[in-house]
């Protein structure tokens, strides 16, 4: 019987899916974090790993009778050298070909079996890209939280910190994020009645000297982590233009590499936008205007990683096939 074996290694957590030629979900684990830009090649490589492992044997598919391996992740195509996973996974026994995708394919094959169309990411990263006869043809953004990810997870979360932080340091008027932030960084007041740090003047320089010091203790994409509180406080302005201006940010991604020429669903993806209804209503609610494409959310990329999976395997993967896949996949989560 020819299996095959998708692995989405996100920013956040891994997952591993074996799926058989007919596409039907054998076995499926996750684990943690499997980037190796974001993660470091060791750590990622020790989810990867852990996450086969245990979906081969859900699945109780021999290692060796797996005939191709896709592994789906940002970063893929500037990871010259794959040997930092290639190695820690022929130690499991898996002798097949391993193949390095974009997440970004593997969001938007996630969402539809169609070979054109668009998908757009935002979960620690962000980016977007056009399908054309189901390869990338053109891609935007995806730069690092250095460079670029506009909307994405840090994007949002370096925004809320230097918003509550300029609050609580008397540059900006008052936020609700400021006490979330505090608090997210377990510095709430024991008295969780009592915000001393909303009084003016009391204990400010201290919370928010501390504030700083733990912050600097991260690393800088790790802020990603606090992206949750900008849609936590639906009420408050400045979580709300935070928010709004992800959303445009993500809509200008995703706009540079559409031509007309190339029509098709657009699927939405990452951890970012496929947990935050609001992030991902104001993308869909633009592209939807003047009669706009079909706008799909996906929750993460492991449909996709298994479609391409079938694909190097030489299966056609139509309609039937992808909702086999979707459908034992669900069951299995």
């Amino acid at each position: 019987m020819l299996t095959v074996l998708g692995v989405d290694a996100g920013g956040t957590s891994t997952r591993v899916v074996v799926v058989d030629g007919g596409g039907r979900a054998l076995g499926y684990a996750s684990s943690g974090a499997g980037n190796p830009v974001s993660s470091g090649a060791d750590q990622a490589a020790g989810a990867v790993r852990s996450a086969t492992r245990e979906a081969l044997r859900r699945a109780e598919t021999r290692a060796d009778g797996v005939a191709h391996v896709v592994v789906a992740m940002a970063g893929s195509s500037v990871q010259p050298d794959t040997r930092w996973l290639t190695e820690p996974l022929a130690q499991l026994g898996l002798t097949a070909l391993v193949t390095f995708e974009s997440d970004l394919l593997a969001t938007f094959c996630a969402g539809t079996p169609a070979d054109a169309g668009y998908a757009l990411v935002a979960g620690t990263g962000a980016s977007a890209v056009r399908v054309e006869q189901g390869t990338a043809a053109a891609v935007s953004d995806g730069l690092g939280w250095l460079l670029g990810d506009v909307g994405s997870g840090y994007w949002i979360g370096h925004r809320v910190v230097v918003d509550a932080l300029a609050a609580l340091d008397g540059r900006a008027g008052q936020t609700a994020l400021s006490s979330m932030l505090l608090e997210s960084l377990g510095l709430s007041s024991p008295d969780r009645s009592s915000r001393p740090w909303e009084q003016p003047g009391a204990r400010r320089d201290e919370l928010l000297q501390e504030a700083v010091t733990r912050l600097y203790a991260l690393r800088p994409v790790q802020l990603a982590r606090f992206a949750p509180l900008a849609f936590a406080a639906p009420d408050d302005l400045v979580a709300r233009r935070i928010v709004d201006e992800a959303a445009q940010g993500l809509l200008v991604t995703l706009r540079a590499v559409v031509v007309p020429e190339v029509s098709g669903p657009v699927v939405l993806g990452g951890g970012t936008i496929s947990q935050h209804g609001d992030l991902a209503r104001l993308v869909g609610s633009a592209l939807g205007e003047s009669d706009g494409p079909q706008v799909l959310t996906v929750s993460d990329g492991t449909v996709g990683a298994a479609v391409l999976a079938l694909r190097h395997a030489g299966v056609t993967v139509d309609e039937p096939v992808f909702a086999t896949v979707t459908g034992t996949l669900s069951g299995l989560r």
